[in-house]
């Protein structure tokens, strides 16, 4: 292949010509990856953010669009090394911040054909059996949850946030159109006699805020639901507020949680099931995370209630070992996705061509041009299957118990709660007067910069007010062993004693800094 010739550095990935150079281009790329993963010494490179600054400036020089094109492997070798030096090492035991599983390499393999192929959901002629697949597997999904397949529908999305923000939409459509006759995507929400409201217990994903504020509703008419002392939404507080509502307010929604990221908070669904149908309201369940549960006979049992929801959000990309995005809505009633479907008849849905079967997805999404993400989920849970899913996410339960327990034995440390899942919650107890929140918040951003460990942080309520700093540890890959997960507490505890002698040398240090 020339450069000197318009277009001769442009080669499709799905001829056969095209095909073997991607066979020859991964081949190389993964000889990258295992020899950078030969080299790794933790979970991220040393150096933290200045250092990730410095790599990425050493590797992007030169113009982003050249005059001259270059050679693809020396391009792709160019970029994929210093993203991998620098990229997180979802495998390593120490990686335990963030809900990003380990893919199966089967999920992995089939997010290169779907690349390679690109196919998209929005019509018919842009990717036909892609399309049958989507529908297949959210029926199959919908069976998971507890719905009636031929009842139910939903759509693939980017993530739990946008799964949300559609949720709302169609909460706030479908409830007022029933109740009031008065559609927002008619006229907006200023002709409406009634406020919308939505109600949320503590501790909601703030992605409901967000979808609460971009559908116009405000800020001050996301109503809060007090929980118990467990952090449970109260089914009778959630009834009161419905029923002591103003006229000039309209609930459309009641957001549950199911399977909350930190505390794993499953609030009542049941009960709460049946306040929302007594007062007109949607039940939204938020269950990107515990979703996961579903796949343990041992777990499922926390999400009972679950199917009685107008709506759920589910992450495979945090429990089902898929790669992101993976995420999915599934909605118990498939009439409500018509608050996506408007306009019947556009250029990619003609009425004589959807009578005829030729149908795309447009009108069920909040996007048009879609991936087909349903392949490398389909395969993942084909691949696996059941029993072997379930034991996946037993033994990460098993972990975060046993990651509890080491810590609730140390006397340095503070266990925040038993994990229901497989977050674990705890802080470091520093003394000498040294502030604890400051303390653990230096502390996990030193074994980051250091490349030991990779820890989240999180805020728990404190009884009388204000929020107490903790450290988490996300169990997501079952290949990690209890051993290994010990040498983690090890060297953090070892770290943190040598934080904790240099502050008391150095009282002006950050650990010593108060908030």
């Amino acid at each position: 292949m020339t450069t000197n010739e318009p277009g001769s550095l442009y080669q499709p990935a799905g001829t056969p010509a095209g095909l073997e150079s991607v066979r020859n281009l991964v081949n190389s790329a993964l000889d990258i990856l295992q020899e950078v993963s030969a080299a790794r010494v933790g979970p991220v490179a040393p150096g933290g953010p200045a250092g990730a600054r410095d790599a990425a400036a050493r590797a992007l020089t030169g113009p982003l669009l050249p005059e001259e094109g270059g050679d693809p492997a020396t391009v792709l070798a160019e970029l994929i090394r210093p993203y991998a030096e620098w990229a997180v090492d979802i495998t390593h035991p120490a990686a335990l911040a963030r809900m990003q599983p380990p893919p199966t390499d089967v999920a992995a393999t089939a997010e290169l054909v779907a690349a390679v192929l690109n196919q998209s959901l929005h019509a018919w002629e842009s990717g036909p059996f892609a399309l049958e697949l989507d529908r297949w597997l959210i029926a199959r999904l919908a069976e998971l949850v507890g719905y009636d397949p031929a009842e139910a529908s939903g759509a693939l999305t980017p993530g739990g946030s946008v799964s949300n923000l559609m949720a709302m939409t169609m909460a706030r459509d479908t409830t007022l159109g029933e109740r009031t006759g008065a559609h927002p995507f008619a006229g907006g929400l200023r002709p409406l006699a009634a406020q919308p409201v939505v109600l949320c217990p503590e501790g909601v994903h703030f992605s409901i805020e967000r979808a609460v504020r971009l559908l116009g509703l405000g800020d001050e008419h996301l109503l809060t639901v007090p929980v118990d002392k467990n952090g449970r939404m109260i089914p009778e507080e959630a009834d009161r507020i419905l029923a002591e509502l103003p006229d000039h307010q309209i609930a459309v929604a009641l957001v549950a949680v199911a399977g909350s990221t930190d505390l794993g908070i499953v609030d009542p669904l049941p009960e709460l099931a049946a306040i929302a149908r007594r007062h007109g309201v949607w039940l939204h369940a938020d269950a990107a995370y515990g979703a996961g549960a579903l796949f343990s006979p041992r777990l499922r049992g926390m999400l009972d209630g679950l199917a009685e929801a107008d709506s759920v959000t589910v992450d495979l990309h945090k429990f089902g070992w898929s790669p992101a995005s993976s995420a999915v809505l599934l909605v118990r009633r498939a009439e409500t996705l018509l608050s996506f479907g408007l306009q019947p008849t556009t250029c990619l849905s003609a009425d004589d061509d959807t009578c005829a079967g030729y149908i795309g997805l447009q009108n069920t999404n909040l996007q048009t041009t879609r991936r087909a993400d349903a392949l490398k989920i389909a395969v993942t849970l084909r691949t696996l299957g059941s029993r072997a899913m379930g034991a996946m996410v037993d033994t990460c339960h098993d972990l975060a118990r046993h990651a509890a327990a080491r810590i609730a034995a140390e006397p340095r440390m503070e266990l925040g709660t038993e994990p229901p899942l497989t977050a674990v919650l705890f802080r470091y107890l520093p003394g000498g007067g040294l502030d604890t929140d400051a303390f653990n918040g230096a502390l996990r951003r030193r074994t980051m910069e250091e490349g030991r460990a990779l820890i989240a942080r999180t805020h728990i309520a404190r009884e009388g007010g204000g929020s107490s700093v903790f450290l988490k540890l996300m169990l997501l890959n079952p290949e990690t062993t209890t051993g290994q997960l010990d040498a983690v507490l090890d060297e953090l505890l070892e770290l943190a004693a040598v934080m904790e002698a240099e502050a008391l040398r150095a009282p002006t240090r950050e650990t010593t800094a108060r908030g």
